[in-house]
């Protein structure tokens, strides 16, 4: 796997850090058909607000490969070019017209002389998971799935990186929403800049300064994922295939008369519950089963670093079946699919048009996305109730910074993980 390292030019007669376009980001959408999140007929309901923020010009990217990695997260389903894309941008424009933007990096975008205005190095882009309920407040949400997509200058790989939500950190200090700084588990960045109006643009703002103090690690993008937007998304796709590694109840989930439904809505059928069961071995699964699949966290045997694995095995799983039966390649089931997904997140592309970049993706394939483990993918507590980051996951850290990344992952093979 050949290494490049970065050789981004700084853009012409500036020296500060890139701005960027934001807009309000609307309060979240409830997903038709279904309950929280667009989860099972019978649930509660899925959407949480959204704040807005500031706005900033920004330089207008150059490389359309930038829109392939931000609607990556709201389906993954970009990371799969490999396949003709057919249809107008007038097409694509209309299907993702809906998607809400934001400046969600603010000071932890990289500057001019990292490259900010241009996408001819390396890649990295910050996605953040939340599992917002109606219920709950914008400014009550923390961001328990944090993830580091790196493609490498040579845009021929793409690599996830999880950072464990208990992760010790230092929080900066943020004045959008008041918060004065301190030290605590990362996942409570997220919370820290939402809160006092600081909505998901500050959230996400202070959680990318904090992984950038922590990391070293600039970004170009930024995206916010409400887990259970990805149930619309699943159901456009039909299922995806997942290889359950161990088998797990679900703390969330019940059948009733054969019918999916959240525990806490099954209680009030008064009515016999059947347990959510998802057995050993290789499935098919419904977005509704997808999603609560990879939301299990406290019985499995590494916890949180377990449920990372199969989270961005989903991601994986959603990007490779994008490609099956010529779905880029189809206008009509992208223009549904890129609908669905956006109504699943909230995108800072620098301010580049999205149909840009969707109508002329290319490059990687879902088959080069790597899935890399952070501390081995196991414990490594501080004592005092939060995770540590092992050195060799620093290193690694140091190999993303540094665009070494795939020399770092061929000397160090047990940092892959092996899921399916």
């Amino acid at each position: 796997m050949p290494v490049q390292a970065s050789r981004r030019p700084s853009s012409p007669g500036s020296a500060a850090p890139s701005g960027r376009v934001s807009a309000a980001i609307p309060a979240q959408p409830r997903s038709s058909g279904g309950g929280p999140g667009g989860l099972p007929p019978g649930s509660g309901g899925d959407g949480g607000g959204a704040g807005g923020g500031g706005s900033k010009k920004r330089t207008k990217r150059k490389d359309p490969l930038w829109a392939r990695l931000t609607v990556v997260f709201g389906a993954v389903l970009m990371l799969t070019s490999g396949v003709a894309i057919v249809g107008s941008k007038a097409l694509i424009g209309q299907a993702t017209g809906g998607i809400a933007k934001g400046n969600l990096l603010g000071d932890a975008g990289k500057s001019d002389a990292e490259g900010g205005a241009s996408l001819d190095g390396p890649i990295d882009m910050l996605l953040l998971g939340v599992d917002a309920r109606e219920r709950w407040a914008a400014d009550d949400v923390r961001s328990d799935s944090i993830i580091i997509l790196h493609i490498p200058a040579t845009h021929d790989q793409a690599y996830l990186i999880s950072i464990p939500r208990d992760t010790e950190a230092q929080i900066p200090a943020f004045k959008k929403s008041g918060y004065g700084g301190g030290s605590g588990k990362i996942n409570a960045a997220f919370q820290a800049g939402a809160a006092n109006g600081g909505g998901w643009e500050g959230g996400a703002q202070l959680m990318a300064q904090t992984i950038k103090q922590l990391t070293g690690i600039s970004f170009d993008g930024a995206a916010i994922i409400n887990f259970g937007g990805f149930k619309n998304v699943i159901d456009t796709l039909g299922t995806v295939r997942i290889c359950v590694s161990q088998e797990v109840q679900s703390l969330h989930m019940s059948y009733v008369d054969g019918k999916p439904m959240w525990n806490a809505d099954a209680k009030k059928t008064g009515k016999a519950r059947t347990p959510v069961v998802h057995k050993k071995g290789c499935q098919e699964m419904e977005g509704w089963a997808a999603l609560d699949y990879s939301r299990q966290r406290k019985t499995l045997k590494n916890g949180d670093y377990d449920r990372q694995a199969n989270q961005q095995q989903l991601i994986k799983a959603m990007a490779k079946k994008a490609t099956e039966g010529g779905m880029l390649s189809n206008p009509a089931k992208m223009n549904n699919l890129i609908k669905a997904a956006g109504k699943a997140f909230v995108l800072d592309t620098g301010g580049v048009p999205i149909e840009d970049f969707i109508f002329t993706m290319r490059g990687v394939t879902g088959n080069e996305l790597t899935m890399l483990k952070t501390n081995n993918g196991t414990f490594h507590a501080n004592g005092n109730n939060t995770e540590g980051l092992s050195e060799e996951t620093m290193d690694m850290f140091r190999a993303v910074k540094q665009d070494k990344l795939a020399e770092f992952v061929f000397t160090h093979p047990e940092v892959i993980s092996t899921r399916k």
